[in-house]
C-alpha cells in the first residue's frame, strides 16, 4: 500500500477497494519502521489521523463524496499551521505555539479527504539547503546518509520518498521544495507566486522578497499528483492579500517548444548532470516536444539580485541582537554569517530600489523568452548533493551552494512555476531536472514534467540505506 500514488490510494478509497483506515494504518506502520532511522517526520499524528479516516470511511458508507484526495496521508511541515501540533519552524522556543487555525491550504486539503500522519522536518526558519536543527535534529538522506537531504522541505520529501505518506505539503523560498525533491528521487511543484495562498491566517509585516518569492506547495512521487494536489491547493484566499484565483487546466494544448540550458550562466556544471538534463531533453522530443539548447535570459544577474535581496532584508532580523524573538541555531547563524560574506549588500535605500526595480526588466525579458519557449528545462543544482557539514564550512562553500542553484533561485527572483521530475539513479544518486514555466502556466510545467517522468521507470519508496 506504501507504494501506491496519491491519485491511487484516492480512487481505490473512493471505490471501495480500500478503506481510509487501512491506508492510514499502512503509513502510520511505516512511519514506526523507518522514520527511527531517517528522522523525517517530527511529530506522528497518529491519533488524529485515525479519527479523520474513521470519519471519512463513515461519510462513504453513508453516500457521500469523499473529496478528490480520499484518505490520501500527507505530511504538514513545519512552519505550516495546524491545529493538529505546534507550528515550530524547527525552533526550540516555538515547541507550544499551536495555532488557532489551519492554513487555508490545509484546511483544502482535509476537505479533499486528504489526512496529514505527521510533520515534515525542517531546518530553524528554513534557512538553510539542509535539514537539521535544535528541537528535533538532523533528517538523513535516505539515499546517502553521508550527504544533506537537501532543505528546507527535507523532511517532507524524505517521508514520501520513504513511503511515509503519499504526499508532503512544503514552500519554496531559494529551492526549498525542488532541491529536497531532487535529492530524494520525488517531484515537486514550486508554484507560481500567488496561486497557493500563506501557510498561516496570521497576518504580519513580511519582506518583500518573502511576498514575491516565497510559495507553498506540494512534493509527490508523480507528476499527476502534484497535479491533483495543486488543483485542489490554489486559489485565492481572503486571509492572504497576494493571493489570486487562475483557472488551472488539468491538459496542455498549446506550442510545444522547450528550450534547454545544460549550463546556466556558463558557470559549470557536473558532468552527470548535464547527462540528465540532456536525456530529459530527449525525452521531451520524443513526445513530440521541439528541443532546442539555447541560454535563458541574465541567469547570473537573477540568481545574483536573488541573494543580495535575501540576505539584505534577512540581516536586520537574524543579526541585530534581540530582533528576533528567540535564539536559533549555531549551524543556521553560521551558515548566514558565511553566506552574506561574500555579498554586496544592499545598505542604501536607492541600491535596494534599484535592485526591485531591476527585477522588472529581467521579468519582462523571460516574459518575451517564454513566448517563443513555453517551458525551459535546466538543472534543478548544477553539483551533486554535498556531504553533510559543506555548507558551514565557510564563506566560499555558501557562495558555491548559490552558484549550483542558481537556476533554483532564478525562478524564485521571478515568481515562475517549476516542477522538479527525477530521471533515474545513478548508483544509489537520484538525477532529475527541472521544468519553469511563464507564470501561471502551472499547467504547462506539469505537462512537460510529465512527458519526461513518462519516459524514465518510476521510482517506488525506497528502504533507507
Amino acid at each position: 500500500m506504501n507504494n501506491l500514488t496519491a491519485t491511487e490510494i484516492a480512487a481505490r478509497v473512493r471505490d471501495g477497494r480500500l478503506t481510509a483506515a487501512a491506508v492510514v494504518d499502512a503509513h502510520l506502520d511505516r512511519i514506526a519502521s523507518v522514520n527511527p532511522k531517517v528522522n523525517a517526520v517530527t511529530v506522528v499524528l497518529a491519533d488524529q489521523a485515525r479519527a479523520a479516516a474513521a470519519a471519512l470511511d463513515a461519510r462513504i458508507a453513508a453516500g457521500a463524496d469523499p473529496g478528490p484526495l480520499a484518505g490520501v496521508p500527507i505530511t504538514v511541515k513545519e512552519n505550516i499551521d495546524l491545529t493538529w501540533s505546534a507550528t515550530t519552524s524547527g525552533l526550540p522556543f516555538a515547541a507550544g505555539a499551536v495555532p488557532p487555525a489551519n492554513a487555508t491550504l490545509v484546511d483544502r486539503l482535509l476537505a479533499a479527504g486528504a489526512i496529514p500522519v505527521g510533520r515534515g522536518n525542517m531546518p530553524d526558519i528554513g534557512l538553510r539547503w539542509d535539514t537539521d536543527n535544535d528541537l528535533f535534529g538532523r533528517t538523513v538522506n535516505p539515499w546517502d546518509p553521508a550527504r544533506v537531504p537537501g532543505g528546507s522541505s527535507g523532511g517532507d520529501a524524505v517521508a514520501v520518498a520513504t513511503g511515509m505518506a503519499a504526499a508532503g505539503l512544503g514552500n519554496d523560498y531559494g529551492g526549498s521544495l525542488r532541491l529536497p525533491a531532487h535529492a530524494a528521487g520525488i517531484t515537486a511543484l514550486r508554484p507560481s507566486a500567488g496561486r497557493v495562498p500563506a501557510p498561516s491566517r496570521a497576518v504580519e509585516p513580511l519582506p518583500l522578497s518573502l511576498q514575491h518569492m516565497a510559495v507553498n506547495g506540494p512534493l509527490a512521487r508523480s507528476v499527476a499528483d502534484l497535479d491533483l494536489l495543486f488543483s485542489v491547493m490554489h486559489g485565492a484566499d481572503d486571509f492572504d492579500p497576494l493571493s489570486l484565483t487562475v483557472p488551472h487546466p488539468r491538459s496542455y494544448d498549446g506550442p510545444r517548444r522547450a528550450a534547454v540550458t545544460v549550463d546556466p550562466a556558463g558557470w559549470g556544471v557536473d558532468p552527470e548532470v548535464a547527462s540528465a538534463v540532456r536525456s530529459a531533453a530527449s525525452a521531451l522530443a520524443a513526445a513530440g516536444w521541439e528541443v532546442e539548447e539555447v541560454s535563458p535570459p541574465a541567469v547570473d544577474r537573477c540568481a545574483t539580485l536573488w541573494r543580495q535581496l535575501s540576505s539584505t532584508e534577512n540581516a536586520p532580523m537574524l543579526l541585530t541582537p534581540g530582533v528576533f524573538p528567540g535564539p536559533l541555531s549555531a549551524g543556521t547563524v553560521q551558515y548566514f554569517r558565511d553566506n552574506i560574506a561574500d555579498v554586496d549588500l544592499l545598505d542604501t535605500s536607492a541600491a535596494y530600489q534599484n535592485a526591485w526595480a531591476e527585477r522588472f526588466v529581467h521579468a519582462a525579458a523571460w516574459r518575451e523568452f517564454h513566448s517563443r519557449y513555453p517551458v525551459l528545462l535546466g538543472p534543478v543544482t548544477t553539483q551533486p548533493m554535498p556531504l553533510i557539514g559543506y555548507d558551514l564550512s565557510g564563506p566560499a562553500a555558501a557562495t558555491e551552494l548559490w552558484r549550483a542553484h542558481r537556476l533554483l533561485v532564478t525562478a524564485n527572483f521571478l515568481g515562475l512555476p517549476a516542477v522538479a521530475v527525477p530521471t533515474g539513479l545513478s548508483g544509489r544518486r537520484p538525477l532529475g531536472v527541472q521544468v519553469i514555466a511563464r507564470q501561471h502556466a502551472d499547467h504547462v510545467a506539469l505537462a512537460a514534467a510529465r512527458d519526461i517522468e513518462a519516459a524514465f521507470p518510476a521510482l517506488t519508496p525506497l528502504d533507507p540505506a
